[in-house]
């Protein structure tokens, strides 16, 4: 009797989200947790990548160049993501605005793709519109156009970023006190930020602003980033989402597969401890 044999057929490869969301990296600053990010980044894959603006801190390296492994770490797995197929958009945001008149087809002159450039498999856009698998559409941006000290102000914009540097010194010192006292680290640089008064009501402005120019423009909701305040909510009747940043909260917003939208926050995730100091020297993810 011959005997048949039967392979059992192995599951397609799935990514572990169908997209993800992060923004406001800064790397090039010395606040920039890159290595707790060069970790999310080698630790998930998605069909579509979303870099949601300041990732680069052109403000901070023109001033004085920081610049480390984790860093470099960071931009590989960026990369490593759009070789292996991964829709990787770029959305320049306005501390890495040195990147906004490459998004102008008559000046670049390179290879365009959907008005923008496209390096590296990495496409540079103005805004982008993402439809989730569950039929929303929506709108992606960095937010600094409706900031009104950004865009009216910007001389009040350095001088707001040279305090929140100030802000987070302090929260080193901070922290390094409550560590010897045995306590959990806290960020004093965001719940100062949370307590000014006019602080709260510009971050209620700007959430506003973003929804209603996703109404108006017929949108289901809005993603953005700019000020590092992670958020998830229905603001005017659409889906207002900000996916944080990477210098204190450490968050993205992810979508699953079935088209559900989440805010992971990856440091009390994985427990990473801010208090750690960045290791030089150990493998890093490729």
């Amino acid at each position: 009797m011959n005997s048949m044999s039967c392979t059992v057929p192995r599951p397609a490869y799935r990514p572990t989200y169908r997209s993800v969301f992060i923004s406001d990296t800064h790397l090039g600053t010395r606040g920039c947790r890159s290595d707790f990010l060069a970790d999310f980044l080698g630790k998930t894959s998605c069909d579509q990548l979303y870099l949601v603006g300041d990732i680069i801190d052109g403000w901070r390296l023109r001033k004085s160049w920081y610049w480390d492994e984790h860093h470099d770490a960071v931009l590989r797995q960026i990369v490593r993501h759009a070789r292996a197929g991964t829709e990787v958009t770029y959305i320049p945001g306005n501390h890495d605005e040195m990147f906004r008149p490459w998004l102008d087809p008559i000046v670049t002159g390179g290879p365009i793709v959907a008005g923008g450039l496209e390096i590296s498999g990495i496409r540079l856009r103005a805004e982008a519109v993402h439809v989730t698998a569950a039929g929303k559409r929506l709108l992606v941006t960095h937010g600094d156009q409706f900031d009104s000290v950004v865009r009216y102000a910007k001389f009040l914009a350095l001088l707001g970023d040279w305090a929140y540097t100030v802000a987070l010194v302090a929260n080193r010192w901070f922290n390094a006190v409550r560590r010897r006292l045995g306590y959990p680290y806290w960020s004093l640089s965001a719940w100062l930020k949370r307590q000014v008064k006019e602080a709260v009501k510009a971050i209620d402005r700007f959430e506003s602003a973003l929804a209603a120019e996703a109404r108006g423009r017929g949108f289901d909701g809005v993603v953005c980033g700019h000020i590092h305040h992670a958020e998830m909510r229905e603001v005017g009747g659409v889906l207002y989402i900000n996916d944080g940043d990477w210098v204190e909260s450490c968050t993205a917003l992810v979508e699953h597969h079935d088209g559900r939208l989440e805010l992971i926050d990856w440091a009390a995730r994985n427990r990473l401890s801010f208090f750690a100091p960045r290791q030089v020297g150990v493998p890093l993810p490729v």
